[in-house]
């Protein structure tokens, strides 16, 4: 347990590191001075961006250098292909090409048009013209990394049941082997049914271990790790995309006649058709549901942690140096429970949306007993 904490003081304080070598987006003060902006850096981390931020840094004559990644930036504009590295924009402060990087901080990072002078390009309606933009982002990034290390571990774990045949696991077999164990006999087969479960066992095998690696990797907060790849809209609206398919294509005759013929409902209910609208909406509710869930938890937690941390650079801009190494204490313990929790959480969420998944996928295959009929 001393082990743990220790390394969860160690996480919170390169947190704290990150965040004080990172540039934070800044406002001018009325001295003309830049203050430090906390909205902008606690967004900034949790967003996505188009290069893998690492430090900053200052030279001999104090200009501050940014030291990050870069990653592929894919366009498409006007039927042409552009394809180049981040680093071209220089974070930002250079154009490429006729594009521009804009945004960061609150704002969301993107990519648009620029002319010969450097102004944005305007279409007719005076919108401001945008480039399709496929490039390969840090979250994108992230997941390659999350897919490649699954990879390994299942395969590892592969090759030693063929190493150690008929002998007890050993190492990370006996992690592998455990948690696949957990996810079909505490959720697959009650959920699904002994008929089915092993039909959808790989899907959400797969699902558990993709979320709860990318939530674990996410607390992580040094490359390559650090990405907030379930804090990001898009993920879990494509994780809720497939389930929804998996569970309506799965769907068997009783699953589609509970919706449009609910049985145990007053007939003018169904004439009017009141319940027939209400299940219908319930079809895609659902799938709703689990995308917000986990956006929203992981989320919440990552900007929980770095308000707490936050705090300390506000305290010192704004009393003095003493005061937010006073104030530091406070904060490393109060960020410290919530990286606890947050490993609990990392856990929970992966558990409770395969359960979720599980259960509307079991509804829909479910086949009625001659009573239930």
């Amino acid at each position: 347990m001393k082990k743990f904490f220790t390394f969860l003081f160690s996480l919170t304080f390169l947190i704290g590191m990150q965040l004080s070598a990172q540039e934070a987006p800044s406002a001018e003060t009325e001295g003309g001075e830049a203050s430090f902006n906390p909205g902008s850096t606690i967004i900034g981390h949790v967003t996505d961006a188009h290069s893998w931020h690492m430090f900053d840094y200052f030279d001999k004559a104090g200009n501050e250098h940014a030291v990050a990644i870069p990653l592929p930036v894919i366009l498409i504009n006007d039927g042409h292909l552009d394809v180049f590295m981040s680093s071209k924009f220089h974070h930002g402060h250079a154009d490429y090409k006729g594009y521009r990087l804009v945004g960061g901080g609150i704002e969301k990072e993107e990519i648009i048009c620029v002319d010969e002078s450097g102004q944005p390009r305007l279409d007719q309606a005076g919108n401001v013209v945008k480039p399709l933009d496929f490039s390969i982002t840090k979250v994108s990034a992230a997941i390659m990394i999350i897919v490649i290390l699954l990879i390994v571990i299942v395969m590892v774990a592969k090759n030693g049941y063929k190493k150690r045949e008929n002998q007890a696991p050993k190492g990370i077999q006996s992690l592998v082997e455990m948690l696949v164990v957990f996810v079909r006999d505490s959720i697959v087969r009650p959920m699904i049914g002994e008929a089915h479960y092993q039909k959808y066992l790989p899907y959400m095998l797969t699902l558990f271990f993709f979320i709860f690696f990318s939530n674990c990797m996410g607390l992580i907060p040094f490359f390559p790790a650090g990405a907030n790849v379930t804090g990001n809209l898009a993920v879990t609206a494509t994780l809720a995309v497939i389930t929804f398919l998996i569970t309506n294509l799965s769907g068997n005759k009783h699953y589609w006649i509970d919706i449009f013929n609910t049985p145990g409902v007053p007939a003018w209910l169904k004439i009017f058709p009141l319940m027939p609208v209400v299940e219908l909406v319930g079809v895609f509710t659902k799938p709703i549901v689990l995308m917000i869930r986990l956006f929203a938890n992981m989320t919440a937690g990552h900007i929980v942690i770095l308000g707490f941390v936050v705090i300390i650079f506000i305290i010192s801009n704004t009393l003095s140096m003493g005061v937010g190494a006073g104030v530091s204490v406070i904060s490393v313990v109060f960020s410290v429970f919530i990286s606890v929790l947050e490993c609990l959480v990392a856990y929970i969420q992966a558990f409770v949306f395969t359960m979720l998944s599980a259960l509307y996928i079991g509804m829909a295959v479910h086949e009625p007993t001659h009573a239930e009929a």
